[in-house]
């Protein structure tokens, strides 16, 4: 059960993460020895910062594309995996282009992703839907799109709109649990709400707050 996972696990499930706009090399630094120190999964930053990244951590780094509105065209959504995944990335976590599901505009969207999963190869995709803004029935068809378009993991939130919630993750997990991961992201602060979102099958959090989850 969750609630018997150790300090250590815990922390192999956690993206630790640092998006802010103000961040500077001396805090992707901290992020990267916090990481090393703690065995997090993987350090999360934005495309400007892969490359320090990648020379300061032996854990994954994960880049964000189309980050935090989703609304870059596909060929420049495309340029910026790339250059994430040239300069060291092992994860793209990218936003869809939320228009094109509000606009039921599915083969767009499968399209959209079948092409960031190519461009990302061989680096693992985790579809970002932010959940807060679509509805249930718009959860479901966009996870299993995502699924069939061949990402790796769906994951709720930028945590820019709102986060993650208990009855997200376990609707994606009820979607496409046991066909890809799940990524819970956005809000998660304490050890007791990783452990619940783990236990709705989530095998990936995504927080700022790392330090203090493993630690409390």
């Amino acid at each position: 059960m969750a609630s018997s996972i150790s300090s250590q696990e815990l922390a192999s499930y956690i993206d630790h993460t640092l998006l802010k706009p103000q961040a500077c090399e001396a805090d992707i630094l901290n992020l990267c020895r916090e990481a090393n120190q703690y065995g997090f999964k993987s350090v999360c930053v934005n495309p400007f910062f892969v490359p320090l990244a990648r020379l300061n951590t032996h854990r994954l780094v994960c880049a964000v594309v189309g980050f935090p509105l989703g609304t870059l065209p596909l060929e420049l959504k495309l340029k910026e995996a790339a250059y994430c995944v040239r300069e060291g990335a092992d994860e793209i976590d990218m936003v869809v282009n939320l228009a094109l599901i509000k606009d039921k505009n599915y083969k767009a969207l499968k399209e959209e992703i079948q092409a960031l999963v190519l461009a990302s190869s061989p680096s693992r995709v985790k579809v970002i839907l932010e959940t807060a803004l679509l509805t249930d029935t718009e959860k479901v068809e966009a996870a299993l799109i995502a699924f069939e378009a061949g990402a790796h993991f769906v994951k709720t939130s930028t945590g820019f709109f709102g986060g993650a919630t208990p009855l997200d993750v376990k609707l994606l997990n009820q979607t496409v649990g046991g066909k890809c991961q799940i990524k819970a992201s956005g809000g998660i602060r304490t050890k007791e709400q990783a452990l619940e979102f783990i236990s709705l099958g989530a095998s990936r959090i995504g927080t700022s707050s790392g330090v203090k989850i493993v630690c409390s």
